[in-house]
């Protein structure tokens, strides 16, 4: 007897083949997106994390030049307005110009 093909619809094999095949591809579609998606997201993460270092670093210098162009801040013997100059610390303090350790640091100098 000779091979007769078949013409129409598929039959239930070919049926799930087709199904496997389109969602064999996308799975594949789908994981591929979310690679890409995840990627994306750790890279503007990293770079956020570089722009607030910089940031970070351009305040810690500032900081730094602003207590060195100050000098040496004189003593309560020397006849120096004590709570002036814990006024003009404190202000650098919240004005962000200096950190906490920098002010305590520089009001020591200054009672001591």
């Amino acid at each position: 007897m000779p091979f007769m093909r078949r013409f129409g619809r598929p039959g239930l094999l070919g049926l799930a083949a087709r199904t496997a095949v389109v969602a064999g591809t996308a799975g594949a579609v789908t994981g591929g997106m979310r690679a890409h998606q995840q990627r994306k997201a750790e890279a503007e993460y990293e770079q956020e994390q570089y722009e607030a270092a910089q940031q970070q670093a351009q305040i810690d210098a500032s900081a730094q030049a602003a207590v060195a162009q100050q000098g040496p801040v004189p003593t309560a013997g020397a006849g120096v307005d004590l709570v002036g100059e814990l006024q003009k610390l404190a202000a650098l303090k919240d004005s962000g110009a200096l950190s906490a350790e920098e002010f305590a640091a520089a009001k020591a100098r200054l009672l001591g």
